[in-house]
């Protein structure tokens, strides 16, 4: 298959998923290596923000999806009639930070972070799916171990977990979030109202003929 072809064709890929599309599954699909599919995404994403497009291509750590450019998110936000999702809170963050830098991990280390109980927290973000439970933990009870998703990295704008703030050195056995870790927390907020400010609209939030 010549480049131009594969280009159209990973283009006519994304465009029907609506949603991430793992890498691994493109490749099974076309019968072409990672490093192929690797470049031939990042020539897509490049050709769309060098002319302007309407639409981005996005590296999700291992995956690829499409959606709008984001300096348009606000026109199609109206002309759609849809709102952007409330801000997070204080305990969200909190919470958010804990899984996102000692994923996969369990209620019960969130609690002895934040020296508070997380139910009700754990339940919001497992709504909003920025986390999602990813295994049991071997003990008794097999308590559930959450990680964060793809949802998270757009959230927050980042292509993978290595794109994090860098944590400060909080030890794993420190019964609370220091204010070191609080430190992390407002940065990740940052980052957030970075990401709302310029967000992309995913086309799978947009009616579109097949």
């Amino acid at each position: 298959m010549e480049v131009k072809e594969l280009e159209s064709t990973i283009e006519g890929i994304l465009f029907a998923a609506g949603d991430a599309v793992e890498t691994g599954r493109i490749c099974a699909v076309l019968e072409v290596d990672k490093p192929t599919v690797d470049a031939v995404c990042k020539r897509l994403a490049d050709y769309y923000r060098y002319e302007r497009r309407g639409i981005r291509l996005l590296k999700l750590e291992d995956a690829y999806q499409i959606c709008s450019a984001p300096e348009f998110a606000e026109v199609i936000r109206r002309t759609l009639e849809t709102r952007k999702p409330p801000r997070l809170s204080q305990a969200a963050l909190e919470v958010l930070s804990v899984i996102a830098y000692y994923q996969p991990t369990t209620r019960a280390y969130i609690d002895q972070m934040r020296g508070v109980d997380s139910a009700y927290t754990v339940g919001l973000l497992l709504e909003r799916e920025l986390i999602e439970t990813c295994g049991q933990l071997a003990v008794p009870g097999r308590p559930n171990l959450y990680c964060t998703t793809q949802c998270f990295l757009r959230t927050f704008g980042f292509s993978s977990l290595e794109e994090l703030p860098e944590l400060p050195d909080v030890p794993r056995e420190d019964g609370q979030v220091t204010m070191e870790m609080q430190a992390t927390v407002e940065r990740l907020r940052m980052e957030q109202e970075t990401a709302e400010d310029t967000s992309a609209v995913l086309l799978e939030e947009v009616p579109q003929s097949r």
